[in-house]
């Protein structure tokens, strides 16, 4: 079967998830804790109840000191404001507690579905987003998240069961006390919807903002040695800064929304305030309830004051965390569309008894650039090493990565014999094609853990058989701690080749089908060429593999040599079979010796 994959599918930002969307995925990732939700709820309720009986006990008591009441009347509502206090406090507490680890556990449940598809994200999905697209949304939105879940949650829960609360309390007291929900309410709503309808707008723009400066700083960083060589920094600064500012004044945008959302909620503790004491003033005077009734009135509105201005304020929390968490989701729906997309074609994965390779007229371009491969066909046999050759730019990288699944390709089928890759899960489709390149990264741990990063149930024995395969285990039993010494970051150091020796072994762990090589020797170095490429040849022993070859040493070792030049084959068979013809890989192989014998 041939696919062809339009060249924009993959082009552009990733998406941020509509309202609808986001919802679906957070209550999905609520399901399981509807009982702890319950909990929550009935904790909170209690609690806001419990808040009552302050202002209602001083109120009673405003009008048992008219009546001439006894103290010991008084020292009784004491006691039971003593109780219920420390008892609302305690609810509270434990309310907030437990809807902060309710929600934590909701949150890290959307961080792992977000990486999870970000990982299923093929590599030039993500750079035609842009890396700092996609870090942005797992630091800066997943921390906005956290935040609004720390601060937020706790504060939206406790407000809203109060502000219920206080209303059926007023409500108690007297009905017309309701009057005040009538007067407030219109202007509160006011205040939201204005904030809602200007808020997302502007913390989508803050965020977006944001990844683009991510994106600046990245690239800066990555590429500080180019661009001091070049004397490129002034330009790089000048782009941060540029993106900086564009943060900065979407930030003022966000606090003048803020501001004005303030203004109106003061309005609407005056008018509230007002109220009552007009309404109080009347009652009172009309012999329809005591002083100490009115007082209580008083007492529970300006107990609103504190839950309303939390609810309200938090929505501005809440608004800046739904932008995040619909970025966030984002992501979740892109991986889930290329997941989707697996079984149309492109990559199938092999079994373990059949381990045949099959590329048919693969064509490849990055998007909004003119074709990197056309018409590639390329066949691997089981236990077969094809190397795969040719000058700077022919598209060898690029064909590597699409045969390996990395990049989709816009025309053509790329099939492995067995099962299709819809069928397998992501560990399985792991083990049957493997990729090593150049930039190989070191794990912040131990060397045995690192190297579990590729088989989480291998053994010590194990782990050092890998090791002693790929003629890495002498230097490591030099390390201070052998495979128990922490690399990676902040730990031991370990040199270029000892890097990707640990990736060989990582290789050996994982065990796969058919092993791609993409110059994974070629920082070795000339004095470690030979203990890598030996290296090299150890882990691929009994695996069909395609070397993308530095060397043409690895090229005449090969049992097949491809050449490729311009994102076409132009020469293929044997090492010998080449020299033979006397075409374009025999000049190059007599170039490429000559300049060994010169050195």
């Amino acid at each position: 079967m041939t696919t062809t994959v339009p060249e924009t599918a993959a082009g552009g930002p990733l998406p941020v998830a509509d309202a609808r969307t986001t919802t679906m995925h957070f209550f999905a990732a609520l399901s399981g804790s509807r009982v702890r939700l319950a909990g929550v709820v009935a904790l909170l309720v209690a609690a806001a109840v419990l808040g009552l009986v302050m202002p209602w006990a001083l109120g009673r008591t405003v009008d048992i000191a008219i009546d001439g009441g006894g103290a010991a009347e008084v020292g009784r509502l004491a006691v039971i404001m003593t109780v219920a206090t420390a008892a609302g406090a305690g609810l509270t507490g434990s309310g907030v507690a437990a809807s902060a680890q309710l929600f934590e556990t909701v949150l890290a449940r959307l961080r792992e579905r977000m990486l999870a598809a970000a990982l299923r994200l093929p590599l030039s999905r993500v750079e035609s987003a842009g890396t700092g697209d996609l870090v942005s949304r797992a630091t800066d939105d997943v921390d906005v998240v956290s935040t609004a879940i720390s601060q937020g949650v706790p504060a939206l829960s406790t407000s809203l069961f109060t502000i219920v609360a206080t209303i059926v309390g007023l409500a108690a007291l007297d009905w017309r006390f309701l009057a005040v929900v009538v007067v407030v309410l219109p202007v509160h709503v006011l205040a939201v919807r204005r904030y809602v309808r200007e808020a997302p707008r502007v913390y989508t723009a803050e965020r977006a903002a944001m990844a683009k400066r991510a994106h600046e700083v990245l690239g800066a960083v990555r590429g500080l040695d180019s661009a001091r060589a070049f004397g490129l920094t002034g330009r790089l600064l000048d782009g941060i800064e540029r993106r900086s500012w564009e943060v900065v004044r979407w930030s003022m945008r966000a606090r003048l929304v803020q501001n004005r959302f303030f203004a109106l909620l003061n309005f609407a503790e005056f008018v509230g305030m007002a109220t009552i004491l007009g309404l109080g003033y009347l009652l009172v005077g009309n012999g329809a309830l005591t002083v100490g009734a009115a007082t209580a009135a008083m007492l529970f509105f300006l107990r609103l004051f504190g839950p309303i201005g939390d609810l309200l304020l938090v929505t501005d929390d809440l608004q800046s965390a739904a932008a995040s968490l619909a970025r966030i989701v984002g992501v979740t729906v892109e991986g889930e569309r290329f997941r989707s997309d697996d079984g149309a074609g492109g990559v199938s994965a092999p079994t373990p008894q059949e381990r045949i390779l099959d590329a048919r007229d693969i064509t490849f371009a990055y998007p909004g650039k003119p074709p990197v491969l056309e018409g590639v066909s390329l066949t691997i046999a089981d236990g077969e090493h094809v190397a795969l050759v040719g000058a700077s730019g022919a598209g060898k990288t690029t064909l590597a990565a699409v045969l390996a699944g990395i990049h989709r390709p816009r025309h053509g089928d790329v099939r492995f014999a067995g099962a299709g890759l819809a069928e397998l899960d992501e560990s399985e489709r792991a083990r049957r094609v493997a990729l090593v390149t150049q930039e190989v990264h070191v794990f912040a741990g131990t060397l045995a853990d690192d190297l579990r990063m590729a088989a989480a149930e291998a053994t010590d024995g194990q782990v050092r058989e890998a090791l002693r395969r790929v003629h890495a285990w002498e230097w490591v039993q030099l390390l201070p701690e052998g495979i128990e010494t922490i690399v990676g970051a902040g730990g031991h150091d370990l040199s270029p080749l000892q890097v990707q020796q640990v990736a060989l072994a990582r290789l050996v762990l994982l065990d796969p089908a058919l092993v791609i090589l993409d110059e994974a020797t070629a920082d070795a170095g000339s004095a470690g060429a030979g203990v890598l490429e030996a290296s090299a040849a150890a882990a691929l022993e009994g695996r069909s593999a395609l070397i993308v070859a530095h060397r043409l040493s690895q090229a005449a070792s090969a049992d097949r040599v491809v050449l490729m030049d311009h994102g076409a084959v132009v020469e293929e068979g044997s090492h010998d079979e080449l020299l033979r013809r006397d075409g374009r890989y025999a000049r190059l192989w007599a170039a490429w010796s000559r300049g060994r014998a010169g050195r």
